[in-house]
């Protein structure tokens, strides 16, 4: 039978620091201490294998577990002294949860247990401090109603009103209020004892049963509350947006008590061995004299800095400095720890690895490089794509968001925070803006006539859409907050405004939205810089040292190009020429596309592709200029194009009116392009094979932009990329334009080359099973993995939100598609693909341009995979350049 329980005490510990899979990071840690000399109040770790076996056996205690809690008891009371339940000379225990992962107030704690009518008298006898046993006393009642008899009871209160918490606290309030006192502390033994005579009276009424009075009662029912909560809502909502998995369990740690309630010689505190927020190397915590517990991060009372520890108690303030100082270097990493002081004598309860901001990981991770007390390796993986997220983005104030109404949740579609008034149309985002007001766009989902209008906002709120939507998209390229399939959102456009439950917003009210965490909150919340400048820069060099995958961005301006060079992108792996035609007015791009479409031949199309060739020249051209000879795939156009004629009635007759034609005859060319699926429809290379005239018009535009700057002496490379292919001859077809209008353009302009590449997206599951084929047309490949992704599910990537929830929750998938390559199905298909294109083009090269390549899991993949870069919105360059540096490192390693 594998063992269940393991001891530590009397300055030796069956357990150890590698053991967290086991003992969880809590009980590895207070182990380990243990092993180290450092005091900790000795105790037990039951094991997660135990927790798991507890769900598996209907929640009952799995075998030989009681005998096994019995014994270690038994070692307990011969280490102390003390006899767990005796009359004279009780033990008193605290239990605590501890997971393999931090994670901090999701499950539950308690304290004093063991605590009776029969063990009180011997304890106030013992200590001679009445006051500190029924303070302790009602703590333990307040705890177990909460934790383990609400619970037990079924009970999921409403609101903090119904809370039972909250109504032991007004009998505290009121016996407070008679004796007129203001702080718990102020009260007496004889207080204490009134309220929790109250207390025990309350819960019989709530509960329809008696507070247990039995020491092995309270044991066993903690314990069994402490296993529970590893599924209850908080745990199991943190589990899934940490990506932690359900399978893990929790560990239960049981110790002898030490109290921090004992009077002013005693005192509790947490800590960090370096500032948590800034990775500053400062002594950092708090405590508070005569308390216990959670007292310190409750909010009850203010606690003290632990600088004036040293003032009130300066031994134990040293040998906390010296035994934290320690322990940062034995774990090589920074240290979260608790502690408490009896009577003038510190004891260790905690430490494990401290959660700190995207500032601190970095600085942390390379001042301890420097220190030489980690390695470059290590430094490199102490660091996540979501503090690198935190570093790039502004953020709502973490302090205010704590205390503001919270209006709504979405989907997090891009990161950071974004305040501003409501807005409900893309012009009244643009007029509001210029006027010198921020905004935030709030639609039922955007389009790409909305364009403008996001732009001038400072983050983007749709009712409807996935992660992969237009407006998540357009969100994360322009690196603003944007918040995606706010579905509890009732959004009245002609009335301007929306309603969530009994709140209203109206344009113009102010809202605040976390693109983070997808919160949508009421008011106006203060915003906070968050940026590391050389120090994020340096740390990205050393990731560079070790990746092996290329990282590019997709940009489609010369504003995103510049942003994209800054992060560290080494081309552009994504320019999509629909991207220019948005606008407003006559004379732009979009309105000339309008004619496009409207022409009823091919000399009216090319006439109208005359108008806007121009314009298409001019945005490449600036764009290759920035990128000064780094590669810049260039995509021809891509959507259908009934995706740019207006669907409401106003706008359309408002383009009849400006392309001077009737609105019944707009709304009959918008029926001959309607189609019933149309991400399978007339797109992409079809377009281009339909109308040739539209492929050379761009063709003509990339090669002419190209000529001009390397006539002026510029370097450029572009990759023109043909989309949607599912068969060889769709690209034999395209590249006899591309190979005659890059004659003309070279005869035009009295040169002998221009360099670039020719190649294809690959997005349709037929592609991939012919690669062979494909390869030797083409110089690269890229994987288009949003629609490869919708192809291979049959899931439609705009509506697939709706039901995709229900999917994740219920486990039928692990986690969305569309956010993370599928590597059982999508995986396969590009390993197939890599295999087929490089076995007839050995020197192929391949990269991946979906939206998927800026996500760290993917990156993962696309390594593995062997692929030679990845392409993803400018904001997600340094996250791709560390996930990449990672996933080489977990190569070598491996």
């Amino acid at each position: 039978m594998a063992k269940r329980i393991y001891y530590f005490g009397g300055g030796k510990a069956e357990g150890s620091k590698g053991m967290k899979d086991l003992l969880g990071g809590k009980g590895s840690g207070l182990h380990e201490m243990t092993n180290m000399g450092i005091p900790v109040p000795p105790g037990f770790t039951i094991t997660t294998q135990t927790c798991i076996d507890f769900f598996n056996n209907d929640k009952k205690w799995p075998s030989h577990l009681e005998e096994e809690v019995k014994d270690n008891i038994t070692r307990l009371e011969k280490e102390t002294g003390k006899i767990y339940g005796h009359p004279n000379n009780p033990l008193l225990l605290a239990v605590r949860s501890g997971a393999k992962f931090s994670m901090p107030g999701m499950m539950e704690t308690g304290l004093n247990i063991g605590l009776t009518t029969e063990t009180i008298p011997g304890l106030i006898k013992k200590t001679g401090n009445e006051r500190f046993v029924y303070d302790s006393y009602c703590r333990l009642i307040e705890m177990f109603a909460e934790v383990v008899m609400e619970k037990a009871a079924g009970i999921e209160p409403r609101s903090e009103e119904l809370g039972i918490r909250k109504q032991l606290q007004k009998i505290k309030d009121g016996v407070k209020k008679a004796r007129r006192v203001i702080l718990d502390t102020q009260l007496s033994a004889e207080d204490l004892k009134e309220v929790s005579d109250k207390y025990k009276k309350l819960i019989k009424r709530v509960f329809k049963k008696e507070f247990p009075d039995d020491s092995r009662q309270q044991l066993e029912q903690i314990i069994t509350a402490v296993f529970l909560s590893w599924f209850g809502k908080k745990a199991v909502f943190y589990r899934g947006k940490e990506g932690i998995s359900d399978d893990l369990g929790t560990a239960v740690n049981v110790q002898a008590m030490v109290f921090g309630n004992m009077g002013e010689n005693s005192c509790t505190g947490v800590g960090f061995t370096r500032n948590p927020s800034t990775g500053q190397k400062k002594f950092y915590g708090e405590y508070l004299i005569n308390a216990q517990g959670e007292e310190v991060v409750a909010g009850i009372r203010t606690p003290k800095q632990i600088k004036e520890l040293r003032k009130e108690m300066p031994s134990v303030y040293s040998q906390l400095k010296r035994i934290t100082s320690k322990l940062e270097k034995h774990f090589k990493d920074v240290q979260d720890f608790e502690f408490t002081v009896e009577e003038g004598k510190l004891y260790m309860l905690q430490t494990r690895t401290g959660k700190r901001t995207g500032l601190a990981a970095v600085k942390t991770a390379m001042d301890m490089l420097e220190e030489k007390l980690i390695s470059e390796v290590t430094a490199i993986g102490r660091v996540s794509a979501e503090h690198l997220e935190a570093l790039l983005h502004p953020v709502l104030d973490p302090k205010a968001e704590k205390s503001a109404t919270l209006l709504a949740k979405g989907l997090a579609a891009s990161p950071g925070g974004a305040t501003g008034m409501a807005v409900f149309t893309a012009e009244a985002a643009v007029k509001w803006a210029k006027a010198g007001n921020k905004v935030i766009l709030v639609r039922e989902e955007t389009n790409p006539d909305d364009i403008h209008g996001m732009t001038a906002a400072q983050g983007i709120l749709t009712a409807r859409g996935g992660m992969t939507s237009h407006a998540a998209v357009v969100a994360r390229g322009m690196g603003k907050a944007g918040i995606v399939g706010c579905d509890d959102l009732e959004i009245n456009s002609i009335k301007k405004r929306f309603r969530v439950n009994d709140i209203t917003i109206k344009q113009g009210d102010w809202i605040s939205l976390n693109g983070a965490t997808g919160c949508v909150y009421k008011g106006k919340l203060p915003m906070t810089e968050v940026g590391a400048g050389k120090l994020l820069s340096s740390f990205l060099k050393l990731c560079d040292s070790r990746r092996k995958l290329g990282v590019r961005a997709n940009a489609e301006t010369p504003e995103d190009a510049k942003k994209a060079l800054e992060f560290g992108a080494e081309g552009i792996g994504l320019f999509r020429i629909e991207h220019m035609f948005y606008g407003k007015g006559s004379k732009t791009p979009l309105f000339l596309l309008h004619k496009v479409i409207i022409s009823k031949n091919e000399k009216e199309r090319i006439t109208a592709l005359n108008e806007l060739f121009p314009y298409v020249k001019k945005d490449v051209k600036a764009t290759l200029k920035v990128m000064k000879g780094q590669p810049v795939t260039i995509r021809t156009l891509d959507p259908p194009l009934h995706e740019f004629i207006p669907k409401n009635d106003k706008e359309r007759k408002k383009l009849a009116k400006s392309l001077k034609i009737s609105l019944i005859d707009l709304g009959n060319r918008a029926k001959e392009l309607r189609e019933n699926n149309p991400m399978m429809g007339h797109r992409g290379v079809r377009l281009g094979i339909t109308y040739a005239e539209i492929t050379k018009m761009q063709i003509r535009a990339i090669f002419e932009a190209s000529a001009e700057l390397t006539k002026r002496g510029k370097k450029v490379h572009p990759e023109i990329m043909i989309p949607l292919v599912c068969e060889v001859n769709e690209l034999k077809d395209q590249k006899k334009i591309v190979d005659n209008v890059h004659q003309q353009v070279l005869a035009k302009y009295g040169l002998k080359k221009i360099s670039y590449s020719y190649g294809t997206m690959i997005e349709i599951p037929r592609a991939c099973l012919t690669a062979d084929e494909i390869a030797p047309e083409v110089e690269f490949f890229s994987f288009g993995t949003n629609d490869l992704t919708q192809y291979v599910y049959a899931f439609s990537r705009d509506d697939v939100a709706k039901i995709l929830q229900a999917y994740l929750d219920r486990k039928i998938l692990p986690r969305d598609p569309f956010v993370t390559i599928d590597e059982k199905g999508v995986g396969q298909l590009m390993k197939k693909t890599i295999e087929k294109g490089r076995a007839t083009k050995s020197n192929l090269k391949i990269g991946i341009c979906g939206e998927h390549g800026g996500d760290p899991e993917s990156i993962f993949l696309c390594h593995k995979l062997g692929l030679d870069y990845v392409s993803c919105s400018p904001y997600r360059v340094p996250i791709a350049r560390l996930a990449a540096a990672q996933a080489a490192i977990l190569e070598r390693e491996s």
